[in-house]
């Protein structure tokens, strides 16, 4: 039933396919450096998805018997308590032997527990960096312990995807393109009667609420959200511009303090995440601000409370970071590396807009 409903609604998006599959690597791939890629935000598919994202009714293929590790940059973390769960689930359920660590947002431990995984000589490792600077070091041990890696969610430079298959290394890098999610955002806004101009004065006035400014994905959506806009030929003001490490209380406080300096002229708060959305929305609340009416709101993952916002029109809209296409590509492609096989460097997962148009949609999937 959840999988009918999804692909009824992604075909209704046209929504690429979610998950390309795992081929021959092949010079071409390595070719395409991120930095040509950036030039052009990534667009909505030309064509319905064949395959969609769906719960794991049924375990991963080709993982019975694997010893897997994975290792999470930190479990409070609401989006990635939803990839984790979903990732053993389905890796279990196919009857693999699944350890999962919490790197408790430091890298020094989280680098310990990759050793940790390596002297016990497990077939392969799932890895959430907490910083994606240390995907050379950790590639490395890796590669010298012939143990194939799968990098998830936190995209490791360019410059080290294409190492790897310049050199032949077992790693590869699922998740989705932040660029798209930023582009989103900014769409939402677009497509709304007034474009987010609610005061009249002929420019969208902002404030923009960052993950980790050092993230890419905290980059590229802060980016690509605003780079919409201006696309469209959309005059922007910035009003303010701040850091949330992707946290309910700091996303809070920053809209708070925004409003309180800016008053009635913020019209757009963007989030780059939802947990940061719904504190902003508890300070727009307590601000006398009602969203729809004299500012907007947007975020990206889709957590179930803020779907549930979108819903009843306390947010004008996120963006569905399909945790459950991502968690089971990188399971499957895990899977494939530990059999050595030979996969692309970089495996990506489309998001989904999201409004109070199918918002019930996205909640009856996940629930």
């Amino acid at each position: 039933m959840k999988k009918k409903l999804l692909s009824v609604l992604l075909c209704a998006t046209m929504v690429a396919a979610l998950f390309a599959g795992c081929g021959s690597k092949e010079e071409e791939a390595a070719a395409e450096p991120a930095a040509e890629e950036a030039e052009e935000p990534a667009k909505e598919a030309e064509e319905p998805a064949e395959e969609t994202a769906e719960a794991a009714t049924e375990g991963c293929p080709g993982v019975d018997g694997l010893n897997i590790g994975i290792c999470i940059y930190k479990f409070d973390d609401n989006f990635m308590t939803l990839y984790r769960t979903e990732l053993q689930k389905y890796l279990e359920a196919g009857g693999a032997t699944v350890t999962v660590m919490d790197g408790k947002n430091d890298q020094a431990e989280q680098t310990n527990q990759i050793q940790n995984f390596i002297t016990q000589g497990v077939d392969v490792l799932i890895i959430n960096l907490v910083q994606s600077s240390a995907a050379e070091q950790v590639t490395d041990q890796c590669a010298a312990a012939n143990i194939p890696v799968v990098f998830i969610n936190r995209e490791p430079e360019a410059a080290e995807e294409e190492r790897w298959a310049s050199e032949g290394i077992a790693a590869t890098y699922v998740g989705a393109d932040a660029r798209q999610s930023g582009t989103y955002q900014g769409e939402i806004v677009l497509a709304t009667e007034n474009k987010g101009d609610f005061n009249g004065d002929g420019k969208v006035s902002y404030v923009m609420v960052m993950g980790d400014p050092e993230n890419i994905d905290a980059q590229y959506r802060t980016e690509f959200s605003i780079k919409a806009l201006t696309d469209a030929g959309v005059e922007v003001e910035k009003l303010d511009e701040q850091r949330g490490d992707w946290d309910q209380a700091k996303g809070q406080e920053i809209v708070a303090n925004a409003l309180t300096a800016n008053g009635d002229a913020v019209e757009v708060v963007f989030c780059n995440n939802d947990a940061m959305a719904l504190g902003a929305l508890q300070a727009i609340e307590a601000a006398g601000r009602t969203v729809g009416e004299d500012i907007m709101l947007l975020g990206v993952d889709a957590l179930v409370e803020a779907l549930e916002n979108v819903q009843s029109g306390k947010m004008t809209g996120t963006v569905f970071n399909d945790h459950i296409g991502q968690s089971h590509a990188a399971a499957e492609i895990a899977g494939k590396m530990a059999a050595g096989e030979a996969v692309d460097v970089q495996n990506m997962v489309d998001y989904i807009k999201v409004t109070n148009e199918n918002a019930a949609d996205i909640l009856a999937l996940l629930q």
